[in-house]
C-alpha cells in the first residue's frame, strides 16, 4: 500500500489550549504536503476536567465544535473523565445480546454449558475494555445488578416472584463474580504495563514533567486506576509486585477470589 486516501480515529492530546492548537496546525501542514485535508465538520473538541469550560480551536478561520462526549474506537469518553457513561452503554449492548440469544440462554442445555455461553457472548460484550475503567461505587452497583439481570433472566424468575439475590445465585450455582473478573483482568494487564519502560507506564503512574498547581479544589479526592488494586500498601508495594511476574500471580492469580457477601439472618 503506497498511497493513503484517509486517516481516521486521531487523537491529540494537550495541557493547554495553545499547545493542541500548535499541534492541530502542525497536523494540518503534514496532512497537506500528501494531499489530505481534515474535515471541519467532523473534527470534534473536547476539554476534560472538573470545570470543562469551552475550547477555542480553528482550522481554517473555523471554529471546532465542542462536545461533552464521544466514541473513540468503540469507547466513550466524557469530559468529567468518568467510566459511568460507557459502563452504562456496555450493559445496555450486552443485554441487547442476552435478549437476541434468550431461546438458547433459557433452554433446557446444562445449567453449566448455559453459564458458559453467557459469559461468553454477554458478559464479553458488557466487559470490553474494562482494563481501562476506574469504578466508582455506582458503576460497582451497575454492574453487580447486571450480573444478577443475566442469572434471572436466564431461570425466568421475574422481580415479580420476590425470589432474593441470594436465592437466585443459590439456583444458578454461583458467586458474585464480575467484579472479581474485572479486577482479575485489570491486575492481568496493569502488571504487564508496570513491568515495561513505556509511555503508557508513565501515565498510569501520573508522571509529568511540569508542575501543575492545583488551588481551591473542593470535594473528595477522585479515584485512580490503580485504587481497585492498591488497597492499603500504596502504590510502591504494588510495583514492586509487578516487577516480579511470579509474585503477582501469586497475589492477584487464584488466591484473588471472588467477592462472598454475607448477610444477616
Amino acid at each position: 500500500m503506497t498511497l493513503c486516501y484517509c486517516a481516521d480515529d486521531l487523537v491529540l492530546l494537550a495541557k493547554e489550549e495553545k499547545v493542541l492548537q500548535d499541534m492541530n496546525d502542525k497536523l494540518i501542514e503534514i496532512g497537506r504536503c500528501y494531499g489530505m485535508e481534515m474535515n471541519v465538520e467532523k473534527t470534534k473538541v473536547m476539554r476534560i476536567s472538573r470545570q470543562p469550560f469551552p475550547v477555542n480551536i480553528m482550522i481554517d478561520q473555523k471554529q471546532l465544535q465542542n462536545v461533552e462526549s464521544f466514541k473513540y474506537l468503540v469507547s466513550i469518553l466524557t469530559n468529567d473523565g468518568r467510566c459511568t457513561c460507557e459502563i452504562k452503554c456496555r450493559i445496555a449492548m450486552a443485554k441487547d445480546a442476552f435478549n437476541k440469544k434468550r431461546t438458547l440462554f433459557t433452554s433446557t442445555l446444562d445449567l453449566e454449558l448455559r453459564k458458559k455461553l453467557v459469559k461468553c457472548y454477554v458478559w464479553s460484550i458488557a466487559l470490553y475494555g474494562v482494563e481501562t475503567w476506574t469504578l466508582r461505587a455506582i458503576d460497582q452497583k451497575h454492574l453487580e445488578s447486571f450480573e444478577m439481570w443475566c442469572w434471572r433472566r436466564m431461570e425466568k424468575t421475574s422481580w415479580t416472584d420476590h425470589v432474593r439475590n441470594e436465592e437466585v445465585l443459590l439456583r444458578v450455582k454461583e458467586q458474585r463474580n464480575i467484579l472479581h473478573e474485572i479486577r482479575k483482568r485489570k491486575a492481568n494487564w496493569i502488571g504487564y504495563i508496570l513491568r515495561m519502560n513505556c509511555l503508557l507506564q508513565q501515565v498510569i503512574e501520573g508522571k509529568i514533567q511540569e508542575e501543575i498547581v492545583v488551588t481551591g479544589r473542593q470535594g473528595r479526592k477522585r479515584r485512580k486506576l490503580l485504587d481497585d488494586l492498591k488497597e492499603r500498601r500504596g502504590y510502591s508495594h504494588l510495583k514492586e509486585e509487578g516487577l516480579d511476574r511470579t509474585m503477582w500471580r501469586a497475589r492477584f492469580g487464584r488466591g484473588f477470589g471472588p467477592v462472598v457477601r454475607q448477610t444477616a439472618k
